[in-house]
């Protein structure tokens, strides 16, 4: 936890001097608060930079409203004793700022030591948004959730004794259970967080077994980030209602500053993993800036549609697929057009490939429709290869509506084979002219059953009973058919060359 006696020394190396220090320099500093002279509505936090005021009495003014331990105003500001007699009254300290030092460069250094300089208890890291849902739990006394705009659980404060079982299932389950979203629906809160800013509460309702929330938008701009919820029995009121409302433009900061963050790591990460895939010299250096392990690879690709709307869900699924930071994450991914493109660190077997794949379908909402392809094991060189395998394979997938999540390349080689073939047969790129292509056409004309004798007798491989029993006829009717046949064509089934041409002529024209 920052003490207002580092945050001193710290700013003390960028030209700050401390005109007033109250009696003890060991406070606890938890928050930040920015001088908005277009924002009207009270704020509160324990640093409180006064960006723009033009008296240092208006900033102390300010700064005791906001309740703040330390007010940073610029050097050479107009001043006088009282205001800093107020001040001292108010336990305040106050810090002059050089003014060739900027607001912005500032706030990212007090930002950075208050904000992210925090560590709970529980060790939690110092980027952390769970240890500013630890604080603000601590503060309201009540258990705190941090949630997004589609209600899936971004944080939540430590102890879950007191829990409800509405926030341990949503803690659980990572998103807020289906049932309780309808629910919330019908009370019109979600359409009160779009709307408003104002803190609202939501009615216990034992049937359902919710406590009761008291619930708060987070909001940049006009931008829904996401909201905050505090089960509490009765509305807070006073300061704890205060404390919330700060807390939510606290959390927007925090989701800002990451959203950032995490938007040109994602682009990084995209750019190699595109080199990657269209082929490099460089791969296994690229495989080293990525931060991923050596060995084997294998590439997945992944589409998302939400009912009719093909690829609606695609920048959700890539979101989810880069979602934390590299060590946190086994693959490294990027979206190339409609398809999420994903490097997996995976040796022979591809469980792996698929448990990554049913993760990121179990984190995305449940109207969403995943479907991936999933390549060959390939060493870094030859990840093009592992790509155009997990293309292929998410084609295979798409034909089948019904099948599993994903279809794997080496599981499915003979499938994908005959799909190419259809595809150059759908090309037009089959002889016009030969056995299957005439039999077919005889067939059509004079409702002759050539075609799926042939077959079958080939599948057999020239066994004429195999052949008889799948077609549910006599050998001697088998027999009868292959001489009419040979009347018609000449089939050359002592050929072995002819015998493999008629196969794959015949699964090429396979629906």
């Amino acid at each position: 936890m920052l003490k207002l006696d580092r945050l001193v020394n710290v700013l003390g190396g960028y030209g700050a001097r401390l005109r007033l220090a109250p009696a003890s320099r060991g406070v606890e500093l938890r928050s930040v608060v920015v001088h908005d002279p277009a924002d009207d509505r009270p704020a509160g936090g324990d640093v409180y930079l006064a960006v723009g005021v033009e008296s240092t009495a208006e900033a102390i003014r300010l700064a005791r409203a906001a309740r703040a331990v330390v007010v940073l105003v610029r050097e050479g500001v107009p001043g006088d004793d009282e205001a800093l007699t107020g001040a001292r009254d108010a336990g305040m300290a106050v810090l002059a700022v050089d003014p060739e030092v900027s607001w912005s460069q500032l706030l990212g250094v007090v930002y950075g030591l208050v904000l992210e300089g925090r560590e709970t208890e529980a060790g939690r890291g110092p980027t952390d948004l769970f240890a500013f849902a630890d604080t603000l739990a601590g503060e309201l006394g009540n258990p705190v959730t941090i949630e997004d705009q589609m209600s899936r659980v971004l944080a939540y404060s430590g102890s879950q004794q007191s829990s409800d079982p509405v926030r341990l299932e949503t803690i659980l389950g990572r998103r807020v259970p289906d049932s309780m979203r309808r629910l919330l629906a019908r009370k019109g809160v979600f359409r009160h967080l779009a709307t408003s800013d104002e803190p609202v509460f939501v009615a216990p309702s034992p049937e359902h077994g919710l406590r009761g929330r008291m619930v708060v938008a987070v909001r940049a701009g006009r931008e829904l980030l996401g909201s905050i919820w505090v089960e509490c029995e009765r509305p807070l009121e006073g300061a704890p209602l205060t404390v919330l409302a700060d807390g939510a433009r606290a959390v927007a900061l925090h989701l800002l500053r990451s959203r950032v963050s995490a938007d040109l790591e994602r682009q990084v990460e995209s750019d190699l993993v595109i080199q990657l895939l269209e082929g490099t010299a460089d791969a296994p250096a690229l495989i080293s800036r990525l931060g991923l392990p050596g060995g084997q690879f294998r590439v997945i690709a992944l589409q998302a549609h939400v009912g009719e709307e093909a690829h609606a869900a695609i920048l959700m699924a890539f979101e989810r697929a880069t979602t934390g930071f590299g060590w946190s994450r086994p693959g490294r991914s990027a979206l190339f057009g409609n398809t999420l493109y994903t490097v997996l660190p995976s040796g022979g077997e591809p469980t792996p490939a698929r448990d990554w794949v049913a993760a990121i379908a179990h984190v995305l909402p449940r109207r969403v429709t995943l479907m991936a392809g999933v390549g060959g094991p390939a060493v870094p060189a030859q990840l093009p290869a592992s790509r155009q395998e997990a293309d292929e394979s998410l084609a295979l997938r798409a034909a089948r509506p019904d099948g599993d999540l994903a279809v794997v390349y080496d599981e499915s080689w003979d499938a994908i084979l005959l799909q190419r073939l259809r595809a150059a047969a759908s090309a037009g790129r089959t002889p016009a002219r030969g056995p299957v292509a005439e039999l077919t056409r005889h067939d059509a004309e004079h409702g002759t059953r050539y075609i799926e004798t042939l077959r079958a007798w080939l599948e057999a491989q020239g066994d004429l009973a195999v052949a008889a029993t799948r077609l549910g006829v006599h050998p001697n009717t088998v027999r009868y058919r292959f001489r009419k046949m040979t009347a018609i064509t000449d089939l050359g089934l002592d050929q072995p060359e002819k015998r493999l041409a008629m196969i794959i002529a015949l699964a090429a024209a396979s629906p």
